[in-house]
């Protein structure tokens, strides 16, 4: 799209980033309030009252939390744009926030993003027995470290690593089983942290491929335009301009590694300085800059801090 920013990148969230109230600061905001009415028709529940209520657990169901993130962060651009907010060289989103990125990009419609992002969240569920997955982030290992470790602990089962989200920081999935072994065997090779993580289904390893499968036909459903502006895809950092691309790598990235370090690396390497994380919470804030240190992150769910973004990239402009 012209007139870019070339400074500017914004980044979406994945699942992990909900909480009950997640968007209490923008309560009032008659942008935020019809887009969640917009998601809510596609859902058929109200996702407001969920998202401003609860209950918690009922708001974690992967099959809630993933049309949750994405109309927050659906919500949040809405309101850069309407504010005049700067236009971004480059997006990307963090596993289920590549979802909100090609919404953003008016590639996908919201109504029908939701009720995809609904059903990929389903399948997902579906492809692994409640409990017999997991998933594990590993802190302070070198990722080829990870995967040694990972490919030693399998013993004919699955884990891997799945998202690289920052150097030093990698997350596995994957088998229960394999899981904690290869959690026991990171602590041995010198991993500073370990850590379970609180999710219902063991996202981007080979586990998730009769979900991919699903995800395939689902998507021939859906209309998929050209998008206004560059998303940065999961699965191997290309850009894709044509509907059955964006398919195939949204197909992809449900059983392949989150390739997050990389995706930073590339928006700084083609001229980024700061990073606007669109969407509720901080995570990829502070991925950013474990990342690449010289790149400045700003989180969007902050009013006083997209205020600040907002004023800035006016000024510069």
């Amino acid at each position: 799209m012209s007139d870019t920013t070339p400074e500017l990148a914004t980044v979406f969230p994945g699942q992990g980033s909900q909480a009950v109230g997640m968007m209490a600061e923008w309560r009032g905001e008659a942008t935020v309030t019809a887009t969640f009415r917009e998601a809510s028709e596609a859902l058929g529940y109200d996702l407001w009252a969920l998202v401003t209520e609860g209950p918690a657990e009922e708001l974690d169901r992967t099959d809630r939390t993933q049309p949750a993130i994405l109309t927050a962060s659906t919500a949040l651009w809405r309101l850069w744009q309407e504010r005049g907010g700067a236009e971004p060289a480059a997006m990307a989103g963090h596993s289920l926030g590549e979802y909100s990125a090609l919404v953003a990009a008016e590639a996908l419609s919201l109504y029908d993003a939701v009720a995809l992002v609904a059903d990929r969240g389903r399948y997902m569920q579906e492809a692994v027995p409640a409990e017999s997955g997991a998933m594990t982030a590993v802190i302070g290992l070198a990722d080829e470290r990870v995967a040694e470790v990972c490919a030693s602990a399998a013993q004919g089962q699955v884990v891997q690593p799945v998202n690289y989200n920052a150097p030093g920081q990698v997350v596995i999935a994957g088998e229960r089983d394999a899981v904690e072994r290869a959690g026991e065997a990171a602590k041995e090779a010198g991993a500073k942290r370990v850590m379970p993580l609180p999710v219902s289904a063991p996202s981007h390893c080979s586990l998730m491929q009769p979900a991919a499968e699903r995800l395939a036909a689902r998507l021939e459903a859906v209309e998929i335009g050209e998008p206004r502006r560059r998303v940065l895809h999961n699965a191997d950092l290309s850009v894709s301009s044509d509907a059955e691309a964006i398919r195939q790598r949204l197909v992809e990235q449900l059983a392949r590694p989150v390739r997050w370090t990389e995706t930073i690396q590339r928006m700084a390497s083609e001229g980024a300085q700061t990073v606007a994380e669109c969407g509720p919470g901080k995570v990829l804030t502070g991925l950013c800059r474990r990342i690449d240190r010289g790149l400045q992150g700003v989180a969007l769910s902050d009013p006083e801090a997209f205020d600040d973004a907002l004023g800035h990239f006016r000024a510069a402009s």
